[in-house]
């Protein structure tokens, strides 16, 4: 069975080590010096911010959501356990708190934008770098009809 809480100071350990998994197993555009400088800036971030955990029965993360301002700035699930419908999950109690939830997604990422539309967000525009400057094009997306 798997629930969703929020994160205590002792997970941050854990929400690296998905999102490092979840990176490797998705992110194979990144270059490797652009993956070794955005891992440093994670491994500050994460563990600072509140994050909604997906766990299993015995508390163990297996997947992470962070929402600031009803805006998803990431959602990662353990390369393990992907395919498990435990992103959709998340997405799904971020959309309860936060209905008209946006966020961006890598061009690149052709599985997570197409996971994002069938979960019902829309395109509502494109930049042509990421938030830190990188030549890493992203979608915009809203959820619902705007």
């Amino acid at each position: 069975m798997t629930s969703i809480r929020i994160s205590r100071p002792d997970d941050g350990e854990r929400a690296i080590e998905i999102w490092r998994h979840a990176i490797d197993a998705t992110h194979h555009f990144l270059t490797p010096e652009d993956r070794q400088a955005i891992d440093a800036m994670v491994c500050d971030f994460l563990p600072q911010v509140p994050l909604w955990l997906a766990v299993d029965a015995n508390d163990y993360p297996l997947a992470f959501m962070f929402i600031d301002n009803g805006h998803m700035d990431a959602l990662f699930v353990d390369s393990a356990y992907r395919g498990m419908g435990i992103g959709a999950m998340l997405v799904r109690h971020g959309l309860a708190l936060h209905p008209s939830m946006t966020t961006d997604v890598n061009e690149q990422n052709l599985q997570a934008s197409d996971f994002y539309e069938k979960m019902g967000f829309k395109r509502t525009g494109c930049s042509a770098l990421d938030g830190q400057g990188r030549p890493y094009p992203l979608i915009h997306l809203k959820y619902g009809s705007f």
